[in-house]
């Protein structure tokens, strides 16, 4: 081929006609592989601002302390769960006695105990959800293709499902 254009020397117009077919098919249609070198930049310089945040920096013995007092109080639960069970086992008298001994502590302070817990295991759970999510490289939406109406998870096609007494209250507000 490279001869044939040699001798015509039509080798820059027909380049040049090729280009612009392409830049006009561009406009119709997404370059496949322009996409797909795009979202390779885009995932690299993620990855690279991710090294940037969680890379490992220099931390002190008091540092390494409070990381340390923050793993405890799950492990420390878990145990002290399994030996109340093992000492209900050994020594059923004493455990009875501290048993009765619980009964007396006031509600309230059952619930500031519950309360505390639940936010410790709670803050901790927001924090990991917030913070460590796992990456998506963004998927970039076909013009070619009809886009699905963005729903919440929750509604299916039909909001109502089997419930046919929230059904007739619907139709029954509605003729109001």
């Amino acid at each position: 081929m490279g001869m044939i254009d040699r001798f015509m020397g039509a080798s820059s117009a027909i380049s040049s006609v090729a280009n612009a077919a392409t830049g006009v098919a561009e406009v119709f249609h997404q370059n496949a592989t322009r996409r797909m070198e795009l979202d390779e930049k885009a995932f690299s310089q993620s990855l690279s601002q991710y090294t940037g945040e969680f890379s490992a920096q220099p931390r002190g013995r008091f540092d390494d302390f409070v990381n340390g007092l923050n793993r405890l109080p799950r492990p420390m639960l878990t145990m002290g769960t399994v030996g109340l069970f093992i000492y209900a086992m050994v020594e059923p008298v004493g455990f009875g006695l501290r048993m009765e001994n619980l009964n007396l502590v006031p509600e309230p302070m059952w619930w500031l105990l519950g309360a505390i817990i639940s936010f410790y295991f709670g803050a901790r759970e927001t924090h990991y959800l917030r913070n460590h999510r796992p990456f998506k490289a963004a998927k970039t939406a076909d013009p070619d293709v009809p886009q699905p109406e963005a729903r919440p998870s929750f509604i299916a096609s039909d909001p109502f499902g089997d419930n046919a007494a929230l059904r007739d209250w619907i139709a029954e507000t509605a003729r109001m």
